[in-house]
């Protein structure tokens, strides 16, 4: 260690832009009367998604001494919204282990937040007017594109996504030099994340912000199947200069279905040798409940600062990354 590494990594200048950005959002959502909300940082169950690595703490007095920081507010954000909240949002710092690069810090701010009666159409275009306002004239030059999960393979990689054979998706990995990542032991979902991933998302929304719906039915995560179209879900995602900036979902309500979904991941899990989390009974006492009609999104703040920026690294958005804290 080097005495230098007390420095922030980000510039005066780059923390007062942060400043002003959270400021901004905070306006936008008061302006729409959506309630700011904060939830525990420390959990007691965390996601079982096999793709997210959740941080453990360890309380030595708790007569349970394992606990977890959150790797997104939305669980506790189901449960507000379950108990007649209304419409809310939420700007926290979340934490997902193993995750570094020039896209990734362990620890990041997400700005976080719940429609009730939107569709997901409705979100996009919210999600749409908050990244231009955080962004101001940098979005100036950009178009707003949807696309389809389909059309985006089909126009990235010319596969259709839901007819390609595994032997046709892992030969388009292999033309791309992921021949490590596509061995033969690999499913039809890892194939589309580490194409979608890799290759097609760091290509899309170079002149735009796009949004890609219709993700695989495999890939809903906590958002509902589309009744249109039962192989996909209601689900996107924004890209913008390859980044992918945003997740949202018409938000699953069906208690036993998201059981369901939990015991699958867990499984899931169990192949890969990673350990089963123990599922959020508390989420599901308030979908039994029901959680009213609506549709969410998280949304990266660093990154979306990056483009506002102009930076290259996320370090520079960043007083001290985890490697500094």
């Amino acid at each position: 260690m080097t005495s230098a590494t007390w420095l922030p990594t980000a510039t005066h200048q780059t923390l007062r832009l942060r400043a002003a950005l959270l400021a901004r959002a905070r306006r936008f959502f008061a302006d729409r009367q959506v309630l700011e909300v904060d939830t525990p940082a420390v959990i007691g169950s965390p996601v079982s998604d096999v793709h997210i690595d959740s941080a453990r703490v360890i309380f030595t007095n708790a007569p349970d001494p394992t606990y977890f920081l959150h790797t997104s507010p939305e669980y506790a954000m189901k449960r507000l919204l379950a108990a007649g909240s209304g419409d809310i949002y939420q700007i926290c710092h979340v934490v997902r282990g193993m995750e570094r690069g020039r896209h990734h810090n362990a620890e990041f701010t997400l700005v976080e937040w719940y429609r009730i009666g939107f569709s997901l159409d409705d979100l996009m275009t919210e999600v749409d007017a908050l990244v231009r306002e955080l962004l101001g004239d940098v979005a100036a030059g950009l178009a707003s594109e949807r696309l389809s999960y389909r059309e985006a393979f089909l126009r990235e990689l010319q596969l259709d996504p839901f007819v390609a054979t595994l032997a046709q998706l892992k030969e388009a990995a292999r033309s791309l030099d992921f021949q490590n990542s596509a061995g033969a032991d690999q499913n039809r979902d890892e194939l589309l994340e580490l194409l979608m991933g890799a290759i097609v998302g760091p290509r899309l929304g170079q002149h735009s912000l796009t949004f890609v719906y219709g993700y695989p039915s495999t890939q809903a995560a906590l958002a509902r199947i589309d009744p249109r179209d039962p192989r996909t879900a209601l689900r996107f995602e924004l890209y913008c200069k390859g980044m992918e900036l945003a997740n949202g979902f018409h938000e699953l309500a069906a208690a036993q279905e998201q059981r369901a979904r939990f015991e699958h991941d867990n499984a899931e899990r169990r192949r890969v040798g990673l350990p089963a989390h123990a599922i959020d009974e508390r989420l599901l006492a308030a979908l039994e409940t029901g959680l009213p009609d609506c549709a969410g999104v998280a949304l990266g703040f660093d990154r979306t600062l990056m483009l506002a920026a102009g930076a290259h690294h996320i370090d520079e958005v960043l007083p001290f990354p985890t490697d500094r804290a």
